[in-house]
């Protein structure tokens, strides 16, 4: 099982905080850092000291670590264009040495959007251009040297594009598509990405949206065209303690109200973790991103590492 750590910097975390806990990541022996892309808090705490743009904290961390996994879960595809988000990606990957992944979903939070100005289509749009986005982005990086890259689609024109630079990884950096939705979201998964991800359900509701990714693969012809089959991850809420105490501490931020829809949190000891982990291998996933809330609490970290990660190899 391969484990990854996932935070919200927009409940209030300054580059400062997010870099000494990428580096405790890494030393603790985690596989990556990963982080929200939004820009503002989801309840009424403003998130002091406000937002941190999720490419840019990317590119200054991959700089200042050497080992792990860094990306986004996930970026909305209403903040950025495609082909300048191509771009950064790849410069990105340059940076860390070929060590970035790229999360891309179709963007949910509306309060966000009417806060910095950012266009909010409807719902059916919004995947329309994720979809563009994920055709155009995965087609910039596989064009070999030398050639150029045109797209026409009905929100996104490209006319000859150099496309440049080209990232470390090759064909491209892992494309990550996560989310909830049970029609376009597997089709999209199977068509463009090397990852799905469901992000904070329960087993059950997991193991059926594997389902329907594994089902929309072998629509989609996935096996028959060569590309390697598609990884299986969840996204899990964590509150772990020494004691009941110290688990329901670590769990206060879980119960305050916001925008978020609801989830299935993991809370008590490492043992629970353990066991948990161990449902989520059981009906397919390999890797898991362990959302941890409080980039002060150190020691939180510090415990899953200690006492989780080494009792995970029963779990692949």
């Amino acid at each position: 099982m391969r484990v990854s750590v996932f935070t919200e910097p927009h409940r209030g975390a300054s580059y400062d905080d997010q870099i000494r806990f990428a580096r405790r990541v890494e030393e603790t022996g985690f596989e990556g850092f990963f982080r929200a892309d939004h820009y503002r808090s989801m309840g009424d705490d403003p998130g002091l000291p406000g937002p941190t743009d999720a490419w840019l904290t990317l590119a200054a961390l991959a700089r200042e670590t050497s080992r792990i996994r860094l990306g986004t879960l996930v970026s909305s595809a209403t903040f950025r264009l495609p082909g300048p988000l191509a771009v950064l990606v790849a410069q990105v990957d340059q940076m860390s040495g070929g060590r970035v992944e790229l999360g891309l979903g179709a963007g949910w939070y509306e309060r966000e959007h009417t806060a910095y100005g950012i266009p909010f289509p409807p719902v059916a749009e919004r995947f329309d251009r994720l979809a563009e986005q994920l055709e155009i982005i995965t087609g910039l990086w596989r064009t070999p040297a030398g050639e150029t890259f045109s797209f026409a689609g009905q929100h996104y024109q490209l006319l000859d594009a150099p496309a440049l630079p080209k990232p470390v990884q090759r064909p491209g950096p892992p494309v990550i598509v996560g989310g909830r939705g049970p029609k376009r979201t597997p089709e999209l998964a199977a068509r463009y990405a090397d990852e799905f991800n469901l992000p904070f359900k329960s087993v059950a509701e997991t193991a059926a949206a594997y389902d329907r990714v594994r089902e929309a693969c072998d629509r989609t012809g996935r096996a028959e065209s060569g590309r390697s089959p598609l990884v299986l991850s969840a996204g899990v809420v964590v509150a772990i303690g020494r004691t009941d105490a110290q688990a329901q501490r670590r769990a206060a931020p879980l119960h305050v109200k916001s925008a978020l829809p609801p989830e299935d949190p993991v809370i008590g000891s490492p043992a629970q973790l353990v066991d948990r982990l161990g449902e989520f291998a059981a009906v397919g996933a390999t890797r898991v991103h362990l959302r941890l809330i409080d980039f002060d609490d150190l020691d939180h970290l510090e415990l899953i590492a200690a006492e989780v990660l080494p009792q995970l190899d029963g779990t692949r």
